[in-house]
């Protein structure tokens, strides 16, 4: 990559982190409601995942989504509307934080059932594989749901079938309030994917480019005819399961541990250790991306609610608006 392409993922993620720490302001105002699932301390994951992407391949995920969002190139303002459950909103409002989706960027969302999404995205590979595309699905999901039915289901079919499909476990060391280790059998995750006889690998998820690097030789062999794979990408959330979440059950000590591998920060070093750029630049990207996410809070604040009438749209094909 050259400098440009270095920098724009530095935009990324901190335009991530921004957005995501205005939505805690947002719905603490009362902005938004409903469920809101944060991706501070993740943003290295699919940053570095969907910048080896294609566009042909097909992304879905679970229900901490925005930073997926970004990363396929949903604009900030979008976003923020739709947090805001405004009709200029990525869904028109009416997904919310947890069903992000943009079948023209073959974004396919947002899912708000643990797990649920897994068949999905056998579905969405399974299409590719039968009408002979180069496309590989790519498919996030945490640790907790590899507790879930749906998730042994998928990955026993996705290699009965060798279906192109990357599984992305972002490992974030807890399931709502429950740590792996109390909930899990196995706490490398990966040896689930490896009893279906599925190749894969543990990366570190704070580190961009290790993530990059990973996804990149993944993808190219899934492409190339390889059968599914398995990224466990070992990461860590800095704030709350959701905002509702007290965070009794770890330490402040833990979560400083942490917070001290901030993987921007991470990313950050690595620029200026190459030097890439200088302290100032990247200053005044964090200066841009503040300047970014103002306006998408002043754009979804202005924007309207989405009209009565549109309240069955895109529930059934056939319907104006449809999907």
């Amino acid at each position: 990559m050259d400098k440009a392409e270095h920098i724009h993922l530095y935009d990324q993620m901190v335009t991530i982190r921004k957005l995501e720490e205005q939505a805690a302001l947002q719905y603490q105002d009362g902005k938004i409601g409903g469920f809101l699932h944060l991706y501070i301390g993740q943003e290295a994951v699919s940053t570095g995942i969907i910048s080896v992407r294609q566009l042909i391949d097909p992304v879905i995920t679970a229900y901490r989504d925005h930073g997926v969002a970004i990363n396929v190139g949903i604009s900030a303002r979008e976003v923020m509307a739709e947090l805001l459950g405004k009709s200029t909103g990525i869904s028109g409002g009416k997904g919310g934080s947890m069903h992000m989706a943009d079948v023209s960027k073959n974004f396919w969302g947002g899912h708000a059932i643990v797990g649920a999404h897994l068949p999905i995205a056998v579905g969405l590979a399974l299409a590719d594989q039968y009408n002979k595309t180069s496309g590989v699905t790519i498919s996030f999901f945490g640790d907790g749901a590899t507790n879930i039915g749906y998730f042994h289901e998928a990955m026993n079919l996705s290699m009965v079938w060798k279906l192109p499909i990357l599984w992305v476990c972002e490992n974030n060391q807890y399931g709502m309030g429950t740590s792996v280790e109390r909930s899990s059998a196995v706490s490398e995750l990966i040896r689930k994917a490896k009893g279906y006889g599925m190749n894969g690998e543990r990366v570190d998820g704070m580190d961009l480019m290790a993530v990059q690097a990973a996804a990149r030789k993944m993808l190219a062999e899934i492409r190339s005819g390889g059968g599914p794979q398995f990224l466990e990408t070992i990461t860590y959330r800095f704030r709350g399961h959701s905002m509702g979440d007290p965070e009794r059950y770890r330490k402040s000590a833990e979560v400083h541990h942490w917070q001290e591998n901030d993987p921007i920060s991470i990313y950050r070093k690595y620029l200026l250790g190459h030097r890439m750029t200088s302290e100032e630049e990247l200053n005044h990207r964090n200066e841009l991306a503040d300047e970014v996410i103002s306006k998408a809070v002043a754009f979804a604040e202005a924007s309207p609610e989405p009209p009565a009438d549109r309240l069955f749209w895109n529930v059934y094909a056939d319907n104006q608006g449809g999907i």
